[in-house]
């Protein structure tokens, strides 16, 4: 029986991760006295006697409680900023490419992606992959998202907000117009873009549920390609995959009036891949729920791989 001990499972992400695991008969998780839950002593030990640690803690925490590990067999997944192109760690996107699957078998540090960035690179990756999209492209994404993605603050301001507030919180609100978004430095890095995408996240007023987009001109991609080409790549570079579903072109069967919902994916590990357009402008979208691929899933499917037990346990 392996031993887990998700540090900060209090948050967002830890309380999904805790829910998903909780009576698997192939983990003992550890549990750390609620009184005693900021005492470095006690969350040390408890590190300490993981065979795997999960840092749901803001980046600093997190690169803190990895600092305790003094027993050479603890693995660590972290769904924090702090590692995703860190020497060292496996990013943990098993679809991403070949061989990345088995990376995070026999990974010691796994790095849980961004939710943003789960839905940018399961859309780029794979252009840049087959050499359709070029290396120095200018790139841009718009990413809608649930208020659960702002984590404990941003949900309270959502859900208690009345009045004159909660009128103002029901349009969306763009967000990380400095350009300098956390997820930005990890897009470009896995994507193996050589500049910076310009990105435009946009938070709605619905709890989770996300809608990621990049717009291409067909003119400047690598070589002539159309919108039933660009589906074609996907399909097969995602064939077999458990959760990433390509949706039929154009989104046959999946649209309401015309209308593309944030929420199919909801309280899954699914990812859902759509291609749209014309001959000479191409738009790729993909649908996940922000704590699930996008977070707590990811870190599950994760945690699966590195124990050897099968990939879908607890997700499906």
């Amino acid at each position: 029986m392996h031993r887990v001990f998700i540090d900060g499972q209090e948050g967002t992400t830890g309380l999904q991760i805790r829910e998903r695991l909780q009576g698997r008969r192939d983990l003992q998780l550890l549990e750390i006295d609620p009184d005693r839950r900021k005492d470095p002593a006690a969350r040390r030990a408890l590190i300490n006697e993981a065979d795997v640690l999960i840092t749901c803690l803001p980046d600093d925490a997190a690169r803190e409680s990895i600092g305790w590990i003094e027993n050479p067999r603890t693995r660590v997944i972290d769904p924090s900023t702090a590692h995703r192109t860190a020497d060292g760690w496996v990013y943990g996107f098993p679809e991403l490419r070949p061989g990345q699957r088995e990376a995070v078998r026999g990974a010691r540090r796994v790095a849980v992606p961004g939710c943003h960035a789960t839905g940018f690179l399961a859309l780029v990756a794979p252009l840049v992959e087959q050499g359709l999209l070029p290396r120095d492209a200018r790139v841009i994404a718009h990413s809608l998202t649930g208020y659960s993605g702002g984590g404990r603050k941003m949900i309270q301001a959502y859900e208690q907000a009345d009045g004159a507030r909660r009128e103002q919180l029901r349009g969306p609100r763009p967000y990380g117009l400095t350009m300098q978004h956390k997820h930005l430095p990890e897009m470009q890095a896995i994507a193996g873009l050589d500049r910076s995408p310009l990105f435009q996240p946009v938070v709605g007023d619905f709890y989770k549920g996300m809608l990621v987009s990049v717009p291409l001109f067909a003119d400047a991609l690598a070589r002539p390609a159309t919108p039933a080409a660009v589906h074609e790549l996907y399909a097969s570079y995602y064939a077999g995959e458990p959760f990433i579903r390509v949706m039929p072109l154009g989104g046959q069967g999946a649209l309401e009036d015309g209308y593309l919902g944030a929420l199919e994916c909801n309280d899954t590990n699914r990812l859902d891949v759509f291609v749209f357009g014309k001959p000479d402008q191409i738009l790729v979208v993909a649908r996940l729920d922000n704590l699930g691929k996008g977070a707590s899933g990811a870190a599950v499917q994760n945690l699966n791989l590195m124990l050897g037990a099968p990939e879908a346990t607890g997700l499906d």
